[in-house]
């Protein structure tokens, strides 16, 4: 059984979460929050939230163990952008762009 999480429009680009999602696909949702607790990323913070979320999902919804769980599919996917216009010399102006990203974890048992 497969069980799967979002994190929406989380204000953060997704080039800057991937670095943080290649470190932790594959491994066992302890050994994830581990690497993540450590990570010296601020946005690792973020990431871990959401394997917890799963491994929380599994663990209520389909009475899988914690311990038993793997992240098999993480990954990023761009969100819509936010633009802002900041004002310069002569009237002009010149483009903001706030990216975001979703943010998706999929954990299944090591069995499967």
């Amino acid at each position: 059984m497969q069980v799967r999480a979002f994190a929406k429009d989380t204000g953060i680009p997704a080039r800057k979460v991937r670095r943080l999602i290649d470190m932790v696909r594959g491994k066992t949702v302890d050994e994830a929050l581990t690497l993540l607790r450590f990570a010296p990323s601020p946005n690792a913070r973020l990431v871990a939230k959401v394997v917890k979320s799963a491994a929380a999902s599994a663990e209520n919804n389909y009475q899988m163990t914690p311990s038993d769980l793997k992240i098999i599919r993480i990954y990023a996917n761009e969100a819509p952008r936010m633009k802002r216009f900041y004002p310069r010399a002569r009237g002009r102006i010149s483009p903001i762009r706030k990216d975001s990203s979703h943010i998706t974890v999929i954990v299944a048992d090591e069995e499967a």
